[in-house]
């Protein structure tokens, strides 16, 4: 029944006149109460009220007929109150409890037993509890969107078994614990908008073999990039931006094997469970200006974000090799040099944005082949001569190219100094041409009247029959005008009488 709008009214009374295991009623409209009705089925095993227009607390009989349920979702209601400070789920089969985008608040409970998917998306406030190790089977942990503080417990590095952790959008403090190197399953690590800080630990290089995902974007991290994050040859998104990372860019980025593929996985389907049961995979990616949530096309998103951060050095050039970038954002640092020739092979690229470093020369004539390039931002830097407004390029305003005094042509309003030479030369070859035009113009006119007087006149002399000949026809023709013009006259005169 879900998915249909289905309203179901009836009275706080109604027993319903059966049992039933499998109860999908997502998106049908069941509130504002949570219903009653639920406290008679004995044998729920798969409950999905999600969407279902429900704003109340969860009554404290729910809890005592769920414990045999293997997939619960309670998600995208208005419920409210604390949750219970112990969870128990006996069933050994249990895929997913998901109470994401409501309104619960306090802390999380303390006890939590099964290993399921877990997401809670409210205002959860508090630390995270130690023994969240006892989900020792957990495979997905979204904590994310919520109001949790305190430090990453580092019982959480015991769950060897997890693939997919968001920590995002809370208020947690302090390093990234060392147990976590040994998550070796993990695939996608989000960590953003928190109040983290420390270096980026080295040890994420080899820990973390399978990653898929590392955001780290907006915390307090400092120092420089690991060297070998190369190592990471399954690496698809790296987002680093907002922090206060400094030092070079590691030239050894280009030795991230995913990036360099046109094709990639699919992260939409990764997280499965035995039942059936799928956890739907999201992030959200800053890119062309604008915060985008990704989740059944997270598998196209291939991006490098280290924005905002101290970095400095040349434009690391091997990262030209990673074909198959669609996101490219390194703006707000201090690099310098220029854009190679070679930026032409990120072919995929969709969104290039390095605005206010101090990089100079020339923007290379290659860019106007990538045909993909959606968003340009190059403005506030130090580029000189004359845009290569052609191809691609001319699809971006001048906002693109702002604040780089050295620029010129077009779309900028100040034009190059060889088009205007180029500009008077042409004028000049046009004058020049003109006036040749005007010469011969004339002169030819000039040699058409003297032929056709003076021939005529020569051969009139030579040939005496010819011109008594020619003047007699002439007094035919003037003789036989003069006559037709006296008819006409008579005529006319005639009628006027």
């Amino acid at each position: 029944m879900d998915s249909n709008s289905f309203r179901l009214n009836v009275s706080p009374n109604w027993v319903p006149p059966f049992q039933v295991e499998y109860l999908d009623m997502g998106s049908c409209h069941l509130g504002p109460s949570f219903p009653v009705w639920l406290q008679s089925q004995k044998n729920l095993q798969y409950l999905d009220f999600s969407n279902a227009s429900i704003s109340s607390h969860i009554p404290n009989w729910f809890w005592n007929i769920s414990f045999n349920l293997q997939y619960l979702s309670l998600s995208h209601n208005q419920l409210q109150g604390q949750l219970p400070n112990s969870l128990n789920f006996s069933s050994p089969f249990l895929a997913q409890i998901d109470f994401s985008s409501n309104l619960f608040e306090g802390p999380i409970p303390f006890s939590i037993k099964g290993g399921h998917p877990i997401k809670h998306r409210n205002n959860l406030t508090g630390s995270i509890p130690s023994t969240i190790n006892n989900c020792s089977g957990l495979i997905v942990l979204d904590l994310g969107n919520n109001n949790l503080s305190g430090m990453i417990p580092k019982s959480l590095g015991r769950l060897q078994l997890l693939q997919s952790l968001h920590l995002n959008d809370n208020k947690l403090l302090g390093e990234l614990p060392s147990s976590f190197q040994n998550l070796s399953s993990l695939e996608l690590l989000d960590l953003s908008y928190n109040e983290l800080s420390g270096k980026v630990p080295s040890w994420i290089e080899t820990a973390f073999i399978n990653l898929v995902i590392l955001n780290l974007r907006s915390n307090a991290f400092f120092g420089r990039l690991p060297d070998r994050l190369s190592n990471l040859s399954s690496l698809h998104v790296l987002d680093l931006a907002q922090n206060n990372l400094t030092g070079k860019i590691p030239a050894t980025l280009v030795e991230l094997k995913a990036m360099a593929q046109e094709r990639n996985m699919d992260m939409y389907s990764l997280y499965h469970s035995g039942n059936g049961s799928r956890y739907d995979e999201r992030l959200i990616v800053i890119t062309k200006g604008q915060s985008l949530e990704y989740t059944r096309t997270l598998s196209l998103v291939v991006s490098i974000d280290l924005s905002d951060n101290n970095l400095s050095g040349e434009f690391p050039e091997g990262i030209t090799k990673l074909s198959g970038l669609v996101f490219l954002n390194l703006s707000m640092n201090h690099i310098i040099g220029q854009i190679p020739g070679s930026i032409s092979m990120l072919c995929q690229l969709s969104s290039l944005d390095l605005s206010s470093n101090k990089l100079s020369g020339t923007i290379p004539s290659s860019m106007s082949s990538l045909t993909f390039l959606g968003y340009l931002n190059l403005s506030n830097n130090n580029f000189s001569g004359k845009i290569p407004f052609t191809g691609q390029m001319t699809t971006f305003t001048e906002l693109a190219f702002a604040g780089n005094p050295n620029l010129c042509g077009t779309p900028l309003v100040r034009k190059c100094q060889d088009e205007d030479l180029d500009k008077r030369q042409s004028a000049l070859e046009d004058k020049i041409d003109g006036g040749y035009v005007d010469q011969w113009f004339y002169l030819s006119i000039g040699l058409g009247f003297v032929v056709g007087i003076l021939v005529p006149y020569f051969v009139l002399a030579i040939r005496r029959s010819w011109c008594d000949a020619y003047f007699d026809f002439v007094d035919k023709i003037v003789k036989w005008l003069l006559f037709k013009r006296r008819v006409t006259y008579a005529k006319n005169h005639a009628r006027r009488q």
